[in-house]
């Protein structure tokens, strides 16, 4: 072999060793990039899932603060509207009360609640109070009871109250206080399913 063959033969011999460690090093660094580019898109996905599971969360948080503020705004126009209806409702009771209290029928009530009174009193001193709209009917009711009626100063609806000084006891059979009673226990049951 000649000394240019020599020559021709090393220098392809140290070309082919050049690209080999060439295209060996250009591997590593794509395997290397690869491996980053990896990591950094893994790391990407990581980030976005995070941030869609962290949004998602916000908003089922402003959905579930929507829909108790809407729940709680129902409830308070449920309520106001209940409250309402149960103004109008006694308000209706109240005046069939006073038409109730033009009857004979309220008549023969009174004469009832005034001898049960007397016989619970058995003879002791008692004051029999009427109320003031019914004092057209006094002369009547102490004329079928033969009792002593007065006209009480505090307007109590209707009904009689009595009382007897002597066991310091109050017979209170006045509208008022059982329709106050009424209103104050009523409440409006069932239909919206809102307790």
């Amino acid at each position: 072999m000649t000394l240019e063959e020599k020559i021709s033969h090393l220098q392809s011999a140290a070309m082919e060793e050049a690209r080999a460690q060439g295209n060996a090093i250009i591997k590593q660094h794509e395997e290397a990039l690869q491996s980053v580019f990896e990591q950094h898109r893994a790391e990407a996905v990581r980030q976005s899932e995070t941030r869609l599971k962290a949004e998602a969360t916000n908003a089922r948080q402003q959905l579930n603060m929507a829909a108790s503020k809407a729940q709680l705004e129902l409830k308070r126009e449920l309520s106001r509207t209940q409250g309402e209806l149960k103004n109008k409702l006694f308000d209706e009771v109240l005046r069939l009360v006073e038409d109730y209290m033009k009857t004979d029928d309220y008549k023969r009530l009174l004469i009832a609640y005034i001898e049960s009174a007397a016989r619970f009193a058995n003879g002791e001193t008692m004051t029999l109070y009427l109320n003031p709209s019914d004092k057209d009917k006094i002369a009547y009711l102490q004329e079928h009871t033969g009792m002593t009626l007065t006209v009480s100063k505090e307007d109590f609806i209707g009904g009689i109250r009595a009382v007897i000084p002597g066991r310091n006891i109050l017979i209170d059979h006045a509208f008022k206080g059982a329709i106050d009673n009424l209103y104050h226990k009523f409440s409006f049951k069932g239909g919206a399913g809102i307790e």
